[in-house]
């Protein structure tokens, strides 16, 4: 397929060269194409800046927001989640209407530290606003419960875990679990929580993740449902 991974940080790029690697036709996307080239500096996390990146791999086109959309047959939102709404809107509600968007994204506060807390919760999602804001658009919430290499190779983790979707078009959240099967994700792993409003549980876990993360000083992990 043709996926635009919208988004350059380390989930963004571990999205796009997994998808790559599996014989996909993969793009990222972002807002202004010569400054993220530009970059020299590393980022918080210690990964080198994207034009090194790219180097590793000159298949992924890095294109415009818009332009990228435009390409697209399945989006994957892998935005800063507080910027979401608007590199959405940047690459545009035609070429967002009808397709597939994979929002993996979460609405983080650090302000703060760590853990961060969450700027929408409870009685909404980010999901949910994405969905509001591109009601043409088919959005499938999933893949934001795990550490981005957990993510696209389940196998990290041993034994059977469990792993996400929440959408309100059947269709779409087939295309999306296709995808989660291709990076790993067998059958049973998946859990559906049904319409997009099941975003607001998978989003809200957030808070419990990073607490495990520092009582476990690891990324490499997830959670299993027993009964």
């Amino acid at each position: 397929m043709h996926i635009t991974v919208l988004g350059t940080g380390m989930v963004g790029r571990g999205f796009a060269a997994r998808l790559s690697e599996l014989g996909h036709d993969v793009a990222i996307g972002t807002r202004d194409v010569e400054q993220t080239l530009a970059r020299t500096d590393s980022d918080t996390m210690g990964n080198p800046p994207f034009s090194d990146w790219r180097t590793a791999h000159p298949k992924i086109a890095l294109l415009p927001f818009a332009e990228a959309g435009a390409r697209a047959e399945v989006i994957v939102n892998a935005t800063h989640g507080a910027l979401s709404l608007t590199a959405l809107e940047v690459a545009g509600a035609e070429n967002l209407a009808g397709k597939v968007l994979i929002d993996v994204a979460l609405p983080l506060d650090f302000s703060e530290g760590m853990p961060p807390t969450l700027t929408i919760a409870n009685t909404d999602s980010l999901a949910e606003q994405i969905q509001r804001a591109h009601p043409e658009a088919r959005v499938v919430k999933m893949l934001n419960t795990v550490f981005v290499d957990v993510m696209v190779d389940p196998g990290r983790v041993p034994g059977k875990h469990n792993i996400f979707v929440a959408g309100n078009d059947a269709d779409a959240k087939e295309t999306a679990r296709g995808l989660l099967r291709e990076f790993g994700w067998v059958e049973d792993m998946i859990v559906d929580l049904g319409g997009i409003r099941g975003a607001r549980g998978a989003e809200m876990y957030s808070r419990l993740y990073f607490e495990l993360v520092g009582a476990l000083g690891t990324l490499d992990f997830n959670i299993a449902i027993v009964r």
